[in-house]
């Protein structure tokens, strides 16, 4: 069974349209620069990948997370031909921070707060006439939690079209929090480079309609063959590399495909010592025998750690590399790590297609992982 993704949208520090974040990625270019929504002579590290939207530098605004889910469910709607959705129609959110932001402006006395706030569903309600409102907040593998929840829905019959979407705004708690454990600090995202040393935030969000395949005359841009997930919970924070191995594994077996099938993989690659290392490890376990073996990438030094929309954020830049036949490489992969020099990691100028099937992993603390293998389109 496969469905079929006819719309979609995304802004991030990098852009707000997904063929502008693929091209910018693909340009080499980075969203990173010096913080301006609190602070930062506070902390250690004084950057982060920020959507540069609010009115007054320096002058945080609340509800921007909210802003964002609106915007991009609206035009993700708008792109599969909804414009006018019906109510009931499943939203599934995938957050790690919801509106923390917005709570913490609120404690200062910088801002209003309404218990509504801290649910998605008001402002769906109030701008697009949505009540059916779901939150996933299984850390950074929300929106691919939600992915794979929609095909459920979808497989199950309780749905024949489901939003899924993701968003975060970085609050200044969770930016503090890694702070003090990150030393010393990244100036910039590194995956699978041995001068790594962690993971910078960044903030955005992303939504796409996935229907079931074959209702829609429309144009696709692509198909979800299949999602998996699961949480091995083998450490506190660090991952496991077998998790990981397992949650591929099951997503191939989901999609029907085997690992001669995958011409890409877009990796979490958050850029810290623990997470890199068990991608590679999983990755070089499960391609051993492809040969020649998917081109791999990592997209966060261009954007940042989107947090609960980091997956699916993926995904989008996934099916314009199939579309666009152009795959961004990793930005200042300079000195590979051991573990991924028998893989085909892509640094530098973008790859060259044709590409017809993705592999993009979301990898959270604690052993959440998820997994989702999409295709181009058909149309």
């Amino acid at each position: 069974m496969s469905w079929e993704i006819t719309g979609m949208s995304a802004v991030c520090a990098l852009g707000d349209t997904v063929a502008g974040i693929h091209g910018a990625l693909c340009s080499g270019r980075s969203g990173l620069a010096p913080l301006s929504a609190f602070d930062g002579s506070k902390y250690r590290a004084g950057a982060a990948y920020e959507v540069r939207d609010r009115v007054r530098s320096g002058v945080d605004e609340p509800l921007r997370a909210t802003r964002w889910l609106v915007r991009v469910v609206r035009e993700a709607l708008a792109d599969a031909g909804l414009p006018e959705p019906e109510p009931g129609l499943p939203v599934l959110v995938g957050t790690t921070h919801r509106e923390m932001r917005t709570t913490e402006l609120w404690w200062q006395h910088d801002g209003p707060l309404s218990p509504t706030d801290l649910h998605f569903t008001a402002a769906l309600h109030s701008a697009l006439g949505l009540h059916n409102v779901h939150t996933v907040a299984s850390a950074c593998a929300a929106s691919l939690y939600g992915l794979g929840m929609a095909t459920d829905l979808i497989a199950l019959g309780e749905a024949d079209t489901v939003v899924v979407a993701g968003t975060d705004a970085i609050p200044e708690s969770s930016f503090g929090g890694f702070d003090r454990i990150q030393f010393p600090p990244p100036d910039t995202v590194r995956a699978f480079d041995r001068s790594r040393r962690g993971m910078i935030m960044g903030e955005g969000a992303v939504a796409v309609v996935l229907r079931r395949a074959g209702t829609y005359p429309g144009r696709v841009h692509g198909l979800v063959r299949g999602v998996s997930m699961n949480c091995d919970a083998s450490h506190p924070t660090a991952p496991d590399s077998a998790g990981i191995v397992r949650a591929i594994e099951d997503a191939h077996a989901r999609a029907a495909v085997v690992p001669d099938d995958i011409d890409l993989v877009i990796v979490h690659g958050s850029g810290t010592a623990q997470s890199d290392l068990a991608e590679a490890v999983a990755l070089k376990a499960v391609f051993k025998a492809a040969d020649p073996g998917p081109l791999v990438t990592a997209i966060k030094g261009g954007m940042g750690h989107i947090s609960g929309g980091a997956g699916l954020l993926n995904l989008v830049v996934a099916l314009e590399s199939i579309r666009s036949g152009a795959l961004p490489g990793v930005s200042d992969l300079t000195d590979p790590i051991e573990e991924v020099k028998e893989l085909r990691v892509v640094s530098g100028r973008p790859a060259a297609g044709p590409f017809g099937t993705a592999q993009v992993h979301a990898v959270g603390m604690g052993g959440i992982n998820a997994v989702a293998i999409a295709e181009g389109a058909t149309r």
